[in-house]
């Protein structure tokens, strides 16, 4: 067993002793070894075996040296609130410039968090549950209405919103699209805003991978009036759809497409449909978040390639006034 065991002695050094008993008697007592200046502090260091069964080792330090290293503490002590308190205006700086990035971490992560461990459902069947409690079957507009009032004032989810929204309702009026493709259903949010407002005879091809969002917006479509006629809804990856929308679907030729599913997916599903063949001259894609998160990439494909016209919307994340998004609009020119 070892033990350590400091002592003041009467010359003004610290000695540390370590003792261990041993469990043989030792034959003879060992000499003395003297080791000067260890490690640079050490007057000496002393190892011997004691009469009673245990093995002692002295270590010898200059009273100074003790001294000092209390002195170092002790200003370290009073340094740290001096180092905290000049930290500070940095840190309220960042708060200040940031806040709407910290709302929208509170608004789109913390409280989503929070009530999926409460509710045992998800975001999206939360919101459902309350525009079916809300709003009014078969209006359209009302399912609007109650999807803004539940992300602005409850919990935050990242549709199109009523301010991008203007966007998307003036370029279908504008054009009046046949064939819609839309790449992202999640809710089902910017599909009823498109739905109401194409023409007699249009169809929309709606693309969402996950199943348990798919079934939301579902529910949510049928609630807002529209059927299968309208609104065909695909639970695919969008990767797979592009290939087959000719063969499996018998689509010659896409008016518009909507962008608003993963960002990273948005050069690749572009180039897909450059490749397929259903982009003519005049077709539109609108493509949501450019900014923020951002697509860069899918911006400089779109500004390099001479196939579009291109032309970004400066706007403000939905439900989220101080963050700057943007909406790109690509008209292709045709395949030179």
């Amino acid at each position: 067993m070892s033990s350590v065991i400091p002592a003041l002695r009467s010359d003004g050094h610290v000695t540390f002793q370590v003792r261990h008993r041993c469990k043989r008697r030792p034959l003879a007592l060992h000499p003395l070894f003297r080791w000067r200046n260890l490690i640079g502090c050490c007057r000496s260091v002393c190892l011997h075996t004691c009469r009673g069964r245990s093995v002692c080792l002295s270590l010898s330090l200059p009273n100074s040296i003790v001294l000092r290293a209390s002195r170092t503490r002790l200003e370290l002590k009073m340094v740290s609130p001096a180092i905290a308190l000049a930290f500070l205006p940095l840190l309220l700086t960042l708060i200040i410039r940031y806040r709407y990035y910290f709302v929208l971490l509170y608004r789109a992560v913390l409280i989503r968090w929070v009530r999926d461990c409460l509710t045992g459902l998800s975001r999206e069947e939360r919101a459902f549950q309350y525009i079916l409690t809300h709003a009014t079957p078969g209006d359209a507009q009302s399912i609007l209405d109650t999807f803004d009032r539940w992300c602005s004032t409850v919990e935050f989810i990242s549709n199109i919103g009523p301010k991008k929204g203007k966007i998307l309702d003036r370029l279908l009026q504008e054009h009046c699209p046949i064939t819609v493709l839309e790449l992202g259903t999640h809710c089902g949010y910017s599909t009823v805003r498109m739905a109401r407002s194409l023409p007699i005879g249009a169809r929309i091809y709606s693309i969402e991978m996950d199943e348990r969002n798919a079934q939301v917006a579902e529910k949510i479509i049928r609630l807002a009036g529209f059927d299968d006629d309208m609104v065909e809804l695909i639970v695919r990856p969008s990767d797979e759809v592009i290939s087959r929308l000719r063969e499996d679907y018998g689509v010659e030729r896409l008016d518009l497409v909507f962008m608003d599913h993963w960002k990273r997916c948005y050069l690749p599903d572009l180039q897909l449909l450059e490749g397929s063949g259903l982009l003519g001259e005049g077709s539109i894609i609108l493509a949501d978040n450019v900014i923020f998160p951002g697509a860069p990439n899918f911006l400089r494909h779109a500004r390099r390639s001479g196939l579009y016209e291109v032309r970004v919307h400066r706007a403000t994340l939905e439900y989220i006034r101080g963050i700057r998004d943007g909406m790109a609009e690509l008209t292709f020119l045709g395949i030179k």
